[in-house]
C-alpha cells in the first residue's frame, strides 16, 4: 500500500527557534547525511490504541522526499518489532527500518539468537505472561528478542504493580537488558538500544553527521551517543541530552521540512546561473567571476589557482559570496563591460555598480609618499539615487575556515584566515550575523542619502581601512588604462572585431603577469554535463594550451604574453634537471608540480554537479602533443619580432630533444582520457610540427639548416601518415588501428602535415563532420574514455572544423559554423570550455582559453579570405 502524502510543510519566518534553524541549515549541507527518527510520538502522535498510530502525512512525505535525495539515509528506529513497524507505518523501501531498539535491522544484519539465549527468552516470556495474568489491563508485546510490557490506560495503581513485579523478578535476571519507555517497560535478550543502533546505521553509511529525532526516554541513549556536527532533537518536555526541543510531532515535520528544502538546495544548486552568463574581472594576479546580478560568486586569493574566498559558484551561498543589488530586488536592466577594459557594470533603475580588480592598496606614511600594502583590491561602486542592499559573505579556503567578522569605522576586519583581509566601506552601517559558525555582514545603503555613491573595497593582504588620497574615479581611469592601450595597439580584424576584442582581454585576464603562465580556465569543477562527475580543475597552465593562447595574441599583434611565457617555460625545463622530456603537461601558475588532486566533499558542485576538485591528476600524464604548440609559439614570436632570443633558442632545442627521445611512444594524448597510452594521432602530427617549426626558425632567423632535424622530421610523418589512416573508415582517427573519430585528428591538415587539397585530409574532414557535428557545435569524440556520462560539444573543436572547412575550400560552411559558435556567447561575450546544443547552455569552467584563442584564431582567417 502507498504511504499516507500530504504537501511538505517548513516553518514560517519566525515561527521557529533561531538557533534551531541555523543547526539545519548547518547539517544540511554535510557530505553523507544520516536522518533518523522515532516513530511513536515523532512521526506519528502518541494515541491510546497503539494499532491505530499512523504517521502524520507531513512527516511521511519529508521523510520519503529526504530518502530519495543522494547523499543522504533515513532510517525510523523504534521500540516496536520490526513487522508491526513496517505494517503499521507503511514507509517504502528506501527508509530504513529498525525495530526493538536497535536488535532488528532490515539491511542485512538482522540479529540471530544463539540456543541459550533462545532458552531464556522462552522463560522471559513464561514469567512475563505470569504477570499480566495477575494485572488486569496490561499488555504484552512480544519480539524476536524482547517482550514489551505496555501499561497505557490500565489503572495506575494496578500498572505501578505490574512494573515493581517486573522490575523485582525478570528485569534481575541476568543475560536480559531492560528498557524502560513512556507507559511500557521491556525487556530484551539482546543487550543493544536505540543509540547503537543508530552507531550501527551510521558505520554502515559512513555518515558525516546524523540528525536524530525522538520523543521517548528510550531515545536519550540516542541522543546521548551524538556527537561533533550531529544534531538532536527531543519533542515535548522532559529531561534531554539533546540539542534543541520542539513541542510536537507537527512541528518536527515542519522542521524536517526545512531540512529537505536547504539539503535540496544545497545538493542541486539554489539557482544556478548559466555557466556562460557569467563575467570575468581580472587585474594579472588573480581573477573573479560576477553573476548577471552583480553577485561575486568566485574569487580566489592570493592567484588565481588558490583557495577561493568566494565559491558560490560551486557551493551555494554557503561557501561565501559578496552581492549588491536592490533592496527591492528585480532583475538587472543589463550588464556589459566597458569598452576596452575589465571593468564590468550591472545597471538596474537607480542603481549601478561598477566592478573591477584593481592593483594593491596604498597607504600614505607619516615620513614619506604612499607604499604599497596588500595584494589585490576588489572595487565595487555603487551609484545612483537608490537603496541599495549588500550582503557580504567571505569564506576563505572554500568555506573551510570558520571567520569573524568586526566592524569598524570605515568597514570590516575579516578575522580568521591566514592573510589579512578588510573590506573598506566608508560610510555603511553594518549588521553581522552568525550562520553555521560563519559570519555574514549585511547593510542597505539609501545613495541618496551618500551623495549618490559609496565605495566598497575588498582588500587583500591587510587590515587597513585607510583613505586613498585619490579619488575613486582617478583610481579606475588608471586601472582601466593599461587595458584600453593593449587593446588598441591590437591588429584586430574587421570580423566579429567586438568580440575578438573581448576575446583577446580574456585572454589577457587569464595571464598571470608576476610569473608568465597563463591559465587554462579561470574556474575548477564546473560540469561537462549538469549533475555529472566530469568536473575537473582547470586553474593551472598547461603548456600546450598557454601556447595556444599566447599564439592568438602574437597573430593580434602582442608578443609580450608569449615572451613572458617562454620564460616561464624555460624555468620549468631548467627544473627537468637536462630531461625536457619528463615535462608535465600542466604546472601551477608559479611553474612547480601540482599537488594530490582532491576533492572537497563540503561543496555540492555547480547545480549539484559532484564531486569538486582541486588539482589535476593529468598532471602524471604523458602528453608528447605540448611541445608542438610551444615549437609553433617560438617560429611566431621570431617571426613577428625578428630575432630568436637566447632563452627561446634553449626552449627550442630541448622541444626538439624531447621529441626526439619520446616520439615513437605511446601517451594519454590532448583530452587526457584516464586510460591505457594509445599511439594517438594528434600527439604524433604535434611530435611531427615541433621538429617542423624548429627548422623554419633555424633556417629563417640562423641562416643554417639541420640535417638531423629533417631526418626526424620526415621519419615522424611518414610514419604517421602510414600507420595513421584507417582504410576502413577512410579518415585518420584517434589513434593508430583505432576506427573511433576524434575532432583533433584535424591537425593532420592544420598543422600542414597535409596539404588542404589531399584527399586523406578531405575525406577525414568529412567523417569528423559527420561523426562529431551536431549543429553549432563539435564534440570532441564518441568513444569510451572510461568515465560515466556525456560532454557538451567543445567549441576549440567547432573552431578546428571551421578552419578545416576554409582550408578545403568551404568558405560558406566555415561562415555558417564560425556565426552559430559566436552565437552561443554569453551576454557579455564570453564563452565556457562547451555547450549543449540540446539544452542550449554553456558547460565546463569558465572563461575558457582554448575557447576564445579559437574563435580568434576563425575571425582571423575568416578575415582574410576577405581580403584575398
Amino acid at each position: 500500500m502507498n504511504a499516507p502524502t500530504a504537501e511538505i510543510v517548513t516553518p514560517a519566518a519566525g515561527t521557529m527557534d533561531p538557533e534551531l534553524l541555523a543547526a539545519i541549515g548547518r547539517i544540511a549541507r554535510v557530505p553523507q547525511l544520516l536522518v533518523a527518527c522515532d516513530y511513536d510520538g515523532t512521526l506519528a502522535p502518541i494515541v491510546e490504541d497503539p494499532s491505530k498510530a499512523v504517521p502524520l502525512p507531513e512527516s511521511v512525505a519529508a521523510v520519503r522526499a529526504l530518502a530519495a535525495l543522494p547523499q543522504t539515509t533515513v532510517a525510523v528506529v523504534s521500540g516496536r518489532a520490526l513487522r508491526d513497524l513496517a505494517a503499521l507505518s507503511r514507509l517504502p523501501n528506501e527508509i530504513h527500518l529498525v525495530g526493538s531498539h536497535g536488535s532488528e535491522f532490515d539491511i542485512g544484519f538482522v540479529e540471530r539468537l544463539s540456543p541459550e539465549l533462545v532458552a531464556v527468552r522462552t522463560r522471559l516470556r513464561d514469567a512475563l505472561r505470569e504477570i499480566a495474568a495477575a494485572h488486569p489491563g496490561v499488555r504484552l508485546e512480544r519480539k524476536p528478542a524482547s517482550v514489551a510490557v505496555h501499561t497505557r490506560g490500565v489503572d495506575p495503581q494496578v500498572a505501578a504493580a505490574a512494573v515493581e513485579a517486573v522490575r523485582a523478578g525478570p528485569a534481575t535476571w541476568d543475560d536480559v537488558t531492560v528498557t524502560q519507555g513512556k507507559e511500557v517497560i521491556e525487556l530484551s535478550v539482546v543487550a543493544t538500544h536505540k543509540g547503537t543502533a543508530v552507531d550501527q546505521l551510521r558505520t554502515q553509511l559512513s555518515a558525516s553527521a546524523v540528525l536524530f529525532i525522538g520523543d521517548d526516554v528510550t531515545d536519550e541513549n540516542a541522543f546521548g551517543n551524538l556527537h561533533g556536527p550531529d544534531l538532536g532533537i527531543k519533542i515535548g518536555p522532559g529531561d534531554t541530552q539533546a540539542h534543541y526541543r520542539v513541542a510536537e510531532p507537527i512541528e518536527a515535520a515542519r522542521a524536517l521540512g526545512l531540512l529537505l528544502e536547504t539539503r535540496r538546495h544545497w545538493l542541486f544548486g539554489e539557482r544556478a546561473v548559466p555557466i556562460e552568463r557569467h563575467s570575468m574581472l581580472a587585474n594579472g594576479r588573480t581573477v573573479a567571476l560576477l553573476t548577471p546580478e552583480a553577485k561575486v560568486s568566485w574569487l580566489c586569493h592570493p592567484k588565481p589557482d588558490s583557495a577561493a574566498i568566494f565559491a558560490d559558484l560551486v557551493g551555494g551561498s554557503p561557501a561565501g559570496h559578496f552581492t549588491v543589488g536592490p533592496e527591492r530586488g528585480g532583475i538587472p536592466l543589463g550588464q556589459r563591460y566597458r569598452n576596452g577594459t575589465m571593468t564590468v557594470e550591472t545597471r538596474w533603475s537607480g542603481l549601478t555598480v561598477t566592478d573591477w580588480l584593481d592593483l594593491p592598496a596604498r597607504e600614505t606614511t607619516p615620513d614619506g609618499p604612499a607604499v604599497v600594502t596588500g595584494d589585490s583590491t576588489l572595487v565595487r561602486v555603487l551609484s545612483g539615487s537608490g537603496r541599495a542592499r549588500v550582503e557580504f559573505a567571505p569564506r576563505p579556503e572554500f568555506g573551510q575556515v570558520a571567520t569573524q567578522l568586526q566592524p569598524k569605522k570605515d568597514g570590516l576586519l575579516v578575522l580568521g584566515s591566514n592573510e589579512p583581509v578588510a573590506l573598506y566601506s566608508p560610510g555603511v552601517t553594518w549588521q553581522v550575523r552568525n550562520d553555521g559558525g560563519y559570519e555574514t555582514a549585511h547593510a542597505v545603503v539609501d545613495l541618496s542619502a551618500t551623495g549618490g555613491q559609496v565605495v566598497l573595497e575588498l582588500r587583500f593582504g591587510t587590515h587597513s581601512l585607510e583613505d586613498h588620497t585619490v579619488a575613486i574615479h582617478d583610481r579606475q581611469a588608471k586601472a582601466e588604462q593599461p587595458w584600453k592601450e593593449w587593446v588598441a595597439s591590437l591588429k584586430l580584424p574587421a570580423t566579429a572585431r567586438d568580440l575578438v576584442a573581448r576575446s583577446a582581454l580574456t585572454l589577457r585576464g587569464l595571464c598571470h603577469e608576476a610569473t608568465g603562465s597563463i591559465l587554462a580556465a579561470a574556474t575548477t569543477s564546473l560540469p561537462e554535463e549538469l549533475g555529472g562527475v566530469r568536473n575537473w580543475d582547470y586553474r593551472y597552465c598547461w603548456l600546450r594550451d598557454a601556447a595556444m593562447t599566447a599564439r592568438a595574441l602574437v597573430d593580434l599583434g602582442s608578443i609580450e604574453e608569449a615572451e613572458a611565457l617562454l620564460r616561464w617555460v624555460d624555468g620549468c625545463i631548467e627544473r627537468t634537471g637536462g630531461h625536457p622530456e619528463r615535462l608535465h603537461p600542466l604546472y601551477t601558475v608559479d611553474g612547480y608540480e601540482l599537488g594530490a588532486e582532491a576533492v572537497i566533499d563540503t561543496l555540492p558542485g555547480y547545480a549539484g554537479s559532484r564531486p569538486v576538485r582541486v588539482g589535476n591528476l593529468a598532471n602524471h600524464q604523458l602528453q608528447l602533443d605540448v611541445f608542438g604548440p610551444i615549437a609553433d609559439l617560438i617560429a611566431a614570436v621570431a617571426d613577428a619580432r625578428g630575432s630568436v632570443r637566447d632563452d627561446e633558442w634553449r626552449v627550442l632545442d630541448n622541444m626538439v630533444e624531447a621529441v626526439r627521445r619520446r616520439w615513437h611512444e605511446p601517451d594519454h594524448g590532448i583530452w587526457e582520457a584516464r586510460l591505457p597510452p594509445r599511439h594517438h594521432i594528434f600527439s604524433k602530427v604535434m611530435c611531427w610540427m615541433t621538429v617542423d617549426r624548429a627548422l623554419h626558425v633555424v633556417r629563417q632567423h640562423d641562416g643554417e639548416d639541420r640535417p638531423e632535424w629533417v631526418e626526424l622530421r620526415d621519419r615522424i610523418g611518414a610514419n604517421v601518415l602510414e600507420n595513421g589512416w584507417h582504410e576502413e573508415v577512410e579518415a585518420y582517427s584517434v589513434a593508430y588501428g583505432d576506427e573511433d573519430m576524434d575532432a583533433s585528428s584535424l591537425w593532420i591538415g592544420l598543422s600542414g602535415l597535409l596539404p588542404g587539397d589531399d584527399p586523406r585530409f578531405l575525406s577525414t574532414v568529412l567523417r569528423i563532420e559527420a561523426d562529431l557535428r551536431s549543429g553549432p557545435v563539435v564534440y570532441r569524440y564518441h568513444w569510451d574514455d572510461g568515465l560515466p556520462g556525456r560532454e557538451g560539444g567543445f567549441h576549440i573543436c567547432t573552431a578546428w572544423l571551421i578552419e578545416a572547412y576554409l582550408r578545403t575550400g568551404r568558405r560558406t560552411d566555415a561562415e555558417e559554423l564560425f556565426a552559430q559558435m559566436i552565437d552561443t556567447a554569453g551576454p557579455t561575450g564570453l564563452l565556457p570550455e562547451q555547450y549543449d546544443p540540446l539544452a542550449e547552455r554553456g558547460l565546463g569552467n569558465h572563461p575558457q582559453a582554448y575557447s576564445h584563442l579559437g574563435l580568434i584564431r576563425c575571425a582571423l582567417l575568416l578575415d582574410n579570405m576577405l581580403k584575398q
